[in-house]
């Protein structure tokens, strides 16, 4: 496995069709995340059990931070062939494929006992024949976070009134209609863009996981913090349909095997890194807030009903997510 910096870029690409003395075949995947985040470091071990597993037969080289394909083009990018493997958040799916943002729903899914069942569950199953549906085959999925953090300047974002007239980042339709009922106004935009658009002023505050509000700094433009359950996010891999029906039946099982494998190492290296979010925050100088039952509650009850609405009420397939999970 190779994480691939831009520098190489141009010599990994021209690479890419070119066969060895062992028929390896080059997997090129590309995600957003940068290198210190703890799923990006999961991501690299993911595509050294693939090599390991299909005995080279593989030969996966990752992309991180934007350096292939930008964090919006990923999905058209496998999609259309030009590259072979992509990550996306799952709020990335926006409008293309909203039942993949059941989990942004505001307090509903902090029980980590879901993410463990999750990869063979028959919701997760569920999705991968809608994702196939777009034009992408699943191969992996890496939960990331069930403890968010609201950022700002000056005091921590605590109650409803707290966000009025604050301008947010957001995520998704559903949840920026949450944070719109809560009085701000959102923007939606990729984690690769957050920072700058903060130490700007394009927005006055974000939501995000606490662990990457860490591993991308944003404790150097925001000063407070509020730790808050109130989404719960993943990252998940796929192919182009095509490249993956074109491996052997070795390398399709050394994908399934370490997609298995990879869920497992998320859900640990999320919880440690989750865990260890706000003292990290703490020891850089910053306002960490712990937000109470009560606080949280507030939030939901105006939150919560909005994104429902939002979400899309009466809705076949994501009835019928919902339904699934309520199995697990």
């Amino acid at each position: 496995m190779k994480t691939i910096t831009r520098a190489a870029l141009a010599a990994a690409i021209l690479s890419a069709g070119a066969g060895t003395a062992f028929a390896q075949t080059v997997m090129r995947c590309s995600h957003q995340l940068p290198p210190a985040h703890h799923i990006a470091k999961v991501v690299d071990r993911w595509a050294a059990e693939v090599e390991k597993l299909s005995e080279g037969e593989l030969d996966v080289q990752v992309f991180g931070a934007d350096s292939l394909v930008g964090a919006r083009d990923n999905i058209v990018s496998t999609a259309k062939g030009d590259i072979e493997c992509a990550f996306s958040l799952n709020f990335q799916w926006g409008k293309t494929l909203p039942i993949m943002n059941v989990t942004v729903a505001p307090f509903a899914f902090g029980d980590i006992e879901i993410w463990k069942k999750w990869p063979t569950s028959e919701a997760a199953a569920f999705l991968e024949e809608k994702l196939l549906e777009k034009g992408v085959k699943n191969v992996v999925w890496m939960f990331q976070t069930n403890t968010s953090v609201f950022t700002t300047k000056g005091e921590p974002l605590v109650k409803p009134e707290d966000f009025k007239g604050l301008k947010i980042r957001g995520l998704t339709p559903p949840f920026d209609a949450a944070l719109a009922a809560l009085g701000a106004t959102p923007t939606a935009m990729p984690g690769s863009e957050v920072y700058q658009a903060l130490a700007t002023g394009v927005v006055d505050g974000a939501i995000t996981d606490v662990a990457a509000a860490v591993s991308r700094k944003y404790y150097e433009v925001q000063d407070a913090f509020t730790v808050v359950p109130v989404l719960s996010a993943y990252l998940h891999g796929y192919l182009n349909p095509a490249f993956y029906d074109g491996l052997s039946d070795k390398s399709k099982e050394a994908l399934k095997q370490a997609g298995l494998e990879a869920s497992e190492w998320a859900i640990e290296a999320s919880t440690e890194a989750g865990n260890a979010g706000p003292d990290q925050l703490r020891e850089k100088g910053v306002k960490v807030h712990i937000a109470t039952p009560e606080e949280n509650a507030a939030l939901e009850a105006v939150m919560r009903p909005a994104f429902d609405k939002a979400f899309g009420e009466g809705d076949a397939d994501s009835q019928k997510l919902l339904d699934l999970l309520g199995k697990m």
